[in-house]
């Protein structure tokens, strides 16, 4: 039996992720109490036929934090030998804000919006470390959200770790649940080269533009370097994830680049995969301002 546990912040989508769940053949549990998640594993085991693959959410109105630990229903699974992941919905509290503001809804933790999410965002924290899936859906329709989790082949192939690599534009914002940023933008520009800003970090010519400054390929050596250091202790204290975001000004072409390096030289030893959150983004906006010539 496999045992998907969501949980993140109030009003992130976890009700959307559950029906784009549901859809994948999932047994969906809306705020399962903690203390019942034997009985349900007994259940889903005693069904005729077993029920293969269960998701179950975990939020903060939840008697979990209550007494019982934040991580009780993590050790609860251990012990019945129930293959788990856990994936955590994260949003800005600008975003979040709007949509409690929206909707008029109260926060479960709180009068104030400010002080519920502040206090929301400490007593999930555990949970967030251990997650093996993080999803910021501040920027995400809820179309988008269910093809982010369709794409994540959840349940399909468990990994003990997995490494997130990144690209991003700082225009856009740093993503929230990167656990190391690098800023890339002390590198040349390619975007002010006319024949180069129509293309990408993914382009040759990009690349090698980025390469003619010396400092570009000491600066990769140094952060594989780190990273190959660090990331044999992260998994040692049972980190599930770790996101490595670059950032550049638009999130087209010198992150990209780094991120694209970064990821080839690490996933033949990791499972990792390779996100380029602002590269479409980007480009329609360039499209916008200069035409498809650049």
């Amino acid at each position: 039996m496999y045992m998907l546990i969501v949980t993140g912040l109030s009003g992130a989508g976890k009700s959307n992720v559950l029906r784009a769940l549901e859809d994948m053949g999932f047994y969906c549990v809306d705020n399962l109490p903690a203390k019942m998640t034997s009985q349900f594993i007994e259940l889903c085991r005693k069904n005729v036929p077993p029920v293969s693959k269960a998701a179950i959410v975990i939020d903060s109105r939840e008697s979990i934090f209550n007494g019982m630990g934040k991580t009780a229903i993590l050790d609860t699974l251990n012990s019945e030998n129930v293959r788990y992941e856990v994936l955590f919905l994260e949003c800005s509290d600008e975003v979040l804000t709007r949509r409690y503001s929206e909707t008029r809804r109260r926060h479960p933790m709180s009068p104030s919006i400010d002080e519920g999410m502040h206090i929301e965002r400490e007593m999930l924290q555990p949970l967030k470390e251990r997650a093996h899936y993080i999803i910021d859906t501040s920027d995400l329709k809820p179309i988008e959200l269910k093809k982010r989790i369709l794409a994540l082949q959840i349940g399909e192939a468990m990994q003990r770790f997995r490494l997130v690599i990144s690209s991003f534009g700082f225009k856009r914002g740093i993503p929230t649940d990167a656990d190391m940023v690098f800023d890339v933008r002390f590198t040349r520009n390619p975007f002010y080269e006319k024949e180069l800003r129509g293309l990408s970090g993914l382009d040759k010519q990009v690349q090698d533009y980025i390469l003619r400054s010396d400092c570009v390929l000491p600066f990769l050596d140094s952060v594989e370097g780190t990273l190959r250091a660090l990331i044999p202790h992260y998994i040692d204290n049972d980190k599930h994830r770790l996101m490595v975001a670059f950032g550049c000004t638009g999130g087209r072409h010198r992150s990209v680049f780094a991120a694209q390096s970064m990821y080839e030289r690490l996933n033949k030893d990791w499972d990792a995969i390779i996100v380029h959150r602002d590269l479409v983004d980007e480009a329609h906006d360039i499209i916008g301002r200069f035409g498809k010539e650049g």
